[in-house]
């Protein structure tokens, strides 16, 4: 690993760790301020705050294992590892909202439903600037080492402060007057919405990723277009990509002149996987076929 990857990868796990220690430390508040200030909507925006564990976890977890080397056990790397993780988290996260929501509805009428407490609202409030200054630097930091992974954990922490608006609203309500308790139940409901809806965005892309999706047809386009600009390419066809982590494992057909020695057909391949992967859309491998310009041509007529 060079020096460049080697300060990208510090920076990544220190602004991690730190998410990571501030979203465990204020989940914990939140959870105890829901609990001794009776708002089922605080404890459901506080387990929706460790949510952004996953992310966290993901990074770092990632930053260790699936970054390593293929090898003999795992000769296309350990990137899907990630996404095996990835998947179970975001379905214990679905178990989680659904059991706060069906809570929060069959409690919601109960005569003896106590009003939130002060320390309820505060800790909403807490939760609202905490998370978006967490937000504003951990996007500050991705930007400073180009990293996709620390941006999308930086939009899961604004994620997480938006979703304190609504319990921050319900308990307000529910502090104004004892009538007004029941919001806090639909706050509880909103937030549990906001936890399901978590646990779908992180899964979706986890199941294109483990069905083998491929690049999109503009990706395919424009693999084809800097294949096309390698010096002694003639033609090029049926490219076929599936997405691994983070980028794609490529293989396409080569057409070159079929007169041309083994060794000049072999670096005019060579080239075009160095253009793929240095100019691709995220390219991490590729296979090419070579074939013959003239007789691929005789076939197509």
């Amino acid at each position: 690993m060079d020096n460049g990857k080697q300060y990208e990868a510090s920076v990544a796990k220190k602004v991690t760790w730190i998410g990571m220690v501030v979203n465990i430390l204020l989940s914990a508040f939140k959870f105890v301020a829901g609990i001794v200030g009776h708002s089922q909507a605080m404890v459901a925006d506080a387990v929706h705050s460790f949510s952004d564990l996953t992310t966290d976890i993901a990074v770092l977890i990632g930053i260790k294992y699936w970054a390593s080397p293929a090898d003999e056990d795992h000769p296309y790397g350990h990137e899907r590892i990630e996404s095996i993780v990835t998947a179970f988290i975001a379905i214990a996260l679905f178990i989680v909202g659904c059991g706060i929501a069906y809570n929060g509805i069959v409690t919601a009428f109960e005569p003896d439903t106590k009003s939130p407490e002060a320390i309820a609202l505060i800790a909403a409030v807490v939760s609202i600037i905490t998370k978006e200054w967490l937000y504003q630097w951990t996007v500050k930091k991705g930007k400073e080492i180009d990293s996709s992974s620390v941006m999308a954990n930086a939009w899961h922490h604004r994620s997480d402060a938006l979703s304190s608006i609504p319990a921050l609203i319900a308990v307000a309500l529910a502090m104004a007057h004892p009538t007004l308790a029941f919001f806090d139940h639909v706050g509880a409901v909103v937030v549990a919405v906001f936890i399901i809806k978590v646990s779908f965005d992180i899964l979706k892309p986890v199941v294109m990723e483990l069905s083998d999706r491929g690049a999109s047809q503009t990706q395919v386009n424009t693999i084809d277009s800097i294949a096309m600009n390698v010096d002694g390419v003639k033609e090029v066809h049926s490219i076929r990509s599936r997405r691994v982590g983070k980028g794609y494992f490529v293989d396409l057909h080569v057409l070159v002149d079929g007169n041309m020695s083994v060794q000049d057909g072999h670096d005019i391949a060579r080239d075009v996987k160095h253009q793929l992967i240095n100019k691709g859309p995220k390219v991490l491998d590729v296979i090419v076929h070579l074939e013959p310009y003239e007789t691929s041509s005789k076939k197509n007529k």
